[in-house]
C-alpha cells in the first residue's frame, strides 16, 4: 500500500484511537466498581472493602488521567488531518461533544479530587455520593461518545445543506436505535475489562499467598460479576450484529467472510480470506448456521462482497480476523468466570492454582477484546467515514501533504508511547507494592493488628501488681 496522507493519517487515527480507549474501557468499570466498594464498606463496616478500595483508588487515578490527557491529545488531529469531516459534520459532532463535557466533564472534574483527597474532609454520604457522581459521568461520557460514533455509524435526523450536515431531528440522533444496542454492548465490554483485570490481580496475590482476604474479595466480586455479565454481553453483541446485517451489508458480508450470495448461508468458524482470489481459504464452516445466525431462520438468503462494487467494499481482512479475537476472548471469559464461581461457592477456589494461573493471566483479554470489537467498526465501516454520505478520502484536510501526515503520526506514536509505558510501569509498581504500604493497622495495647485482621480486638493482659513498701514517715 502507497503511503499517503490519506493512509497515514488513517493509521494516525487507529493509532491514537487504540492508545485512547485502552483508558476509558478500564476506567468506566473501576469507578462503578470504588462506588460498590465504598457503599459496602459504609453498610456493613468491614475495613477489607475499604482496604481494597484505596488500593485501586491508586490504580484509578493514574488511568485516569492518562485517559484525560490521550483523549484531549487524540482530539487535535480533528483540526489538522480531518477538517473537512469537521466542517461538514460540526453542527451534528460539536454540539454531541458539548453536551459531553457539560455533563460528564462536569461530574468528573466536581467531584474526581473529592475521591482522591476529600475522605478526611467530608462527611461518610457526602464521599459516596462523589464516589457515584464520578461514577456517573464516566458512563455519560461514554453514552455521548457512542451517540456521536452511532450517528457516523447510521446518520439520521439532519439534512444537507450547501454540504454541511445540519441537524433537524435530535431526539431522532440521540434515541438512534443503533445507539440502544451499540452503548450497552461498549458499557458491558468496559466493565468486563475492569472485572478480569481486578480477578487477575486477585489471583495474583493468591497465587503468592498474599493478602489472602483482600485476594478473594477481588476475584470473587470481579468474577462472580462476569459469570453474570458475559451472557448478556454475548447477547447485545448479536443485537449489534442485527443492525449491522441490516444497515451495512457490506461491513456484515466481510465480517462473515462470505464473498458470494448463499441460500441457505453457511457459517464461517475460521478460514484466511484470498482478496486477490476473493475466495477463502482453510475454510471451516458449518451449513445452514449463518442463516440462523443473520436472520434467524434455516433458508434465508445472505448477500455476499460481490454484490457491491469494490470501491464500496470494507477491507475484509481486518473485520475477519478482529470479530473472531473478540469472540474468542468472550467466551474464554465466559469460561473463566462459570469455573472460578462455581468453586467459589463451593469454598475451594483459593485450592484450585491451575484455574488462579488462568485467572491471573486473563487481564488482557477485555481489552483485546473492547480493541478488537473497535476495529470491526471502524475498519468494516471504510470507505465511509460518515455511512453512505462522507467517504473518508472527502473528509481529508484539503492539500495535507504525505510528509506533514508522516511527521504527525511519528509525533503521536511517540507521545502516546510515552504516556502507555509510564502509566503501566507505574500501575506495576502499585500492584507489586501490594494493597497496603506496611503490615500494621495500629497498635493496641502493645498487640500488632494487621489490615487484614477481621477477627476480635486482642484482649489487654492484667498487668500484676507491685507491692509497694510503706516507706516511715521521717
Amino acid at each position: 500500500m502507497e503511503a499517503t496522507a490519506l493512509v497515514l493519517s488513517r493509521i494516525q487515527f487507529a493509532a491514537t484511537v487504540s492508545f485512547h480507549i485502552i483508558f476509558p474501557s478500564f476506567t468506566i468499570g473501576l469507578a462503578a466498581w470504588l462506588a460498590v466498594l465504598e457503599a459496602m464498606s459504609l453498610s456493613t463496616g468491614n475495613r477489607v472493602y475499604r482496604q481494597v478500595f484505596d488500593f485501586w483508588l491508586k490504580i484509578f487515578g493514574v488511568a485516569f488521567g492518562m485517559g484525560v490527557v490521550s483523549g484531549i491529545v487524540m482530539a487535535f488531529q480533528f483540526g489538522t488531518n480531518w477538517s473537512e469531516l469537521s466542517r461538514a459534520s460540526g453542527p451534528i459532532q460539536g454540539p454531541l461533544l458539548t453536551y459531553e463535557s457539560f455533563t460528564a466533564f462536569a461530574l468528573e472534574a466536581t467531584f474526581f479530587g473529592v475521591m482522591l483527597f476529600g475522605r478526611s474532609r467530608v462527611r461518610p454520604w457526602f464521599y459516596l455520593m462523589s464516589c457515584i457522581l464520578v461514577a456517573a459521568g464516566t458512563t455519560m461520557s461514554a453514552f455521548w461518545i457512542l451517540v456521536n460514533n452511532s450517528w457516523m455509524q447510521h446518520p439520521v435526523g439532519f439534512v444537507v445543506q450547501d454540504g454541511v450536515y445540519v441537524p433537524t431531528d435530535w431526539p431522532a440522533i440521540i434515541f438512534n436505535h443503533v445507539v440502544w444496542v451499540r452503548f450497552p454492548h461498549m458499557l458491558l465490554g468496559a466493565y468486563l475489562t475492569t472485572a478480569f483485570c481486578v480477578a487477575a490481580v486477585g489471583a495474583g496475590y493468591l497465587l503468592k499467598r498474599r493478602y489472602r482476604v483482600e485476594a478473594m474479595v477481588m476475584v470473587r466480586m470481579s468474577l462472580g460479576l462476569a459469570a453474570v455479565l458475559v451472557p448478556l454481553q454475548i447477547l447485545f453483541g448479536h443485537l449489534t450484529g442485527d443492525y449491522v446485517h441490516d444497515d451495512q451489508p457490506a461491513k456484515f458480508a466481510a465480517i462473515e467472510g462470505r464473498w458470494t450470495d448463499e441460500q441457505p448461508a453457511a457459517e464461517v468458524i475460521f478460514a484466511v480470506p484470498d482478496v486477490a482470489a476473493q475466495r477463502n481459504r482453510l475454510e471451516w464452516k458449518i451449513p445452514v448456521l449463518g442463516s440462523v445466525v443473520a436472520s434467524g431462520t434455516l433458508d434465508s438468503r445472505e448477500v455476499g462482497l460481490a454484490d457491491f462494487a469494490t470501491a464500496d467494499r470494507p477491507p475484509i481482512l481486518i473485520p475477519f480476523f478482529a470479530f473472531r479475537i473478540m469472540a474468542g476472548c468472550g467466551f474464554v471469559m465466559l469460561a473463566l468466570s462459570w469455573l472460578a464461581t462455581a468453586y467459589s461457592r463451593r469454598g475451594s477456589l483459593e485450592r484450585q492454582r491451575w484455574l488462579l494461573w488462568p485467572v491471573a493471566l486473563s487481564f488482557p483479554l477485555g481489552f483485546i477484546a473492547v480493541l478488537a470489537g473497535w476495529f470491526v467498526a471502524e475498519v468494516g465501516r471504510q470507505p465511509w467515514t460518515v455511512w453512505g454520505v462522507l467517504r473518508t478520502a472527502d473528509a481529508l484536510t484539503p492539500g495535507l501533504s504525505t510528509h506533514f501526515a508522516a511527521a504527525s503520526l511519528a509525533m503521536y506514536v511517540l507521545v502516546y508511547t510515552f504516556i502507555f509505558l509510564f502509566g503501566v510501569y507505574y500501575i506495576v509498581r502499585i500492584v507489586r507494592h501490594g494493597v497496603f504500604s506496611g503490615a500494621v493497622l495500629t497498635v493496641w495495647n502493645g498487640h500488632v493488628i494487621p489490615l487484614t485482621y477481621l477477627g476480635p480486638q486482642p484482649q489487654p493482659q492484667p498487668q500484676p501488681v507491685k507491692a509497694v513498701r510503706r516507706q516511715p514517715n521521717a
